[in-house]
């Protein structure tokens, strides 16, 4: 079973780093293959350079021969590096037994293999060995009366220059892929850079921030941006007709239960109060569900976002009023501009629910403070009652149950704030608090 970033082909990798690996990939391979011919062009220039001034050595030495029975050069060629014994640069000239050498040469002979003769009279390559062994570039020309005229160069003299070359090629080459990498670098996170900004946009959206997501982006963007914008009207329509639904089911029901609730408050309708009693919890329970079926909507919907001060501040003000006979004290701490992702009578429900229950079950003191925590806005209400033991609160984090159910109401609000905060994707947490009492930490995002 595959999970949501899984596929049957395996988990889809980043699209960054997979666009950082072909570009590499590609450097790479253009860098191979530019070295490769790049080296093939050197090797090709450098033998042509030695092909050349062995040719010109062999011009010179048929222009130099005397014509006569006798094999005899006219002039002395034994030009540098002609000249130096050893150095693989040799020339021979043979007809039949008569030879003619380099001093490079001395008394040793050159090994030429036999070549026939060209119509372009022009020297043809070979690979041969000096008298030592030692591997040579050889030219050779037959003439037409069969003398045979060599020139060679030591193998070294092309490799030598092709390893140096090699080396300088190689570290430009280098430096190149890594100045190549780098830019490929910088546009593959330029490119992206639109996708990072549709992505903040859409976080701004979802936090309340923003509606809707600007649509002058590059064209490779802009269908997908007025996608998200057709689909953000689209919630907005079905959010309108869900309240709308919610608005006339409540009018539907309410109305009944309040002319219910009024016959039975005439006297003798009712007794002993059980079935005002009955009217009410189905007020409070129609109420709930009513609230959840219109957070429930709002939960897919564009947020919008709600300072804390002032609700904190009102709810505190009305709350001490209401419990004026305790003499309740609420303090506030909360940081200006804080604000939550959530809808305005969902918080003073929310935190209505927790600070009445911290003024009903305190002392005289209830301390309200809050802060960002990463992405969240984490709020806590304390108050310095009794508390509540760790069986007490494994049994208050069941829904539904009430943390004492002589105290009207009580459990039933902290269920309506579990629920509301975790269709947000928030939630509740209840622990000791330090003033003695209990403390509620209600999680929103920001």
């Amino acid at each position: 079973m595959t999970g949501p970033n899984q596929t049957g082909l395996g988990q889809i990798g980043s699209l960054r780093r997979r666009l950082l690996v072909g570009v590499l990939a590609l450097i790479v391979a253009a860098l191979v293959v530019a070295g490769l011919a790049i080296g093939l062009i050197l090797a090709r220039f450098v033998r042509g350079q030695i092909d050349g001034r062995l040719d010109a050595q062999i011009v010179s030495l048929v222009s130099g021969l005397e014509s006569g029975p006798r094999l005899r050069l006219a002039r002395d060629l034994d030009a540098p590096p002609f000249d130096r014994p050893g150095s693989g640069w040799f020339w021979q000239v043979r007809r039949g037994n008569a030879v003619l050498r380099s001093a490079s040469l001395g008394e040793r002979l050159l090994a030429v293999p036999a070549l026939p003769g060209g119509d372009d009279d022009r020297p043809r390559p070979a690979d041969g060995t000096g008298p030592r062994g030692e591997p040579l570039i050889l030219r050779v020309l037959t003439l037409p009366d069969g003398t045979v005229v060599a020139a060679s160069a030591p193998r070294a003299a092309l490799n030598g220059p092709l390893r140096e070359a090699g080396l300088a090629l190689a570290a430009s080459l280098v430096v190149l892929g890594l100045v190549l990498a780098g830019a490929g670098l910088v546009q593959v996170r330029l490119g992206l850079r639109p996708l990072d900004r549709l992505r903040q946009e859409l976080e701004a959206v979802r936090a309340g921030r923003r509606e809707r997501v600007p649509e002058p982006q590059p064209a490779e963007v802009r269908p997908l941006a007025a996608e998200i914008n057709a689909l953000l009207d689209q919630n907005a329509a079905q959010l309108a007709q869900a309240r709308t639904h919610v608005a006339n089911l409540a009018h539907g029901l309410k109305t009944p239960l309040a002319t219910l609730s009024l016959a039975l408050s005439e006297p003798g309708r009712d007794p002993d109060g059980r079935l005002s009693h009955l009217v009410a919890s189905l007020d409070r329970g129609l109420r709930h569900h009513l609230r959840r079926a219109r957070s429930a909507a709002l939960a897919g919907a564009t947020r919008m976002r709600t300072t804390l001060a002032g609700p904190v501040a009102d709810l505190a003000g009305a709350l001490e009023r209401l419990h004026a006979e305790k003499g309740v004290r609420v303090t506030c701490a909360i940081p200006p501009g804080l604000a939550v992702a959530c809808d305005p009578q969902d918080l003073d429900e929310m935190l209505g629910n927790l600070i009445d229950n911290a003024c009903t079950w305190c002392t005289g003191a209830v301390r309200v403070a809050a802060d960002a925590i990463g992405s969240d806005v984490v709020i806590a209400i304390e108050d310095d009652g009794p508390g509540l033991g760790p069986e007490a609160l494994a049994a208050v984090a069941q829904r539904g149950r009430r943390l004492d159910e002589t105290v009207p109401g009580h459990g039933f609000g902290l269920a309506i704030t579990t629920e509301l905060a975790e269709l947000y994707g928030g939630g509740l947490e209840l622990d000791r608090s330090e003033m003695g009492g209990l403390r509620a930490r209600l999680r929103l995002p920001g």
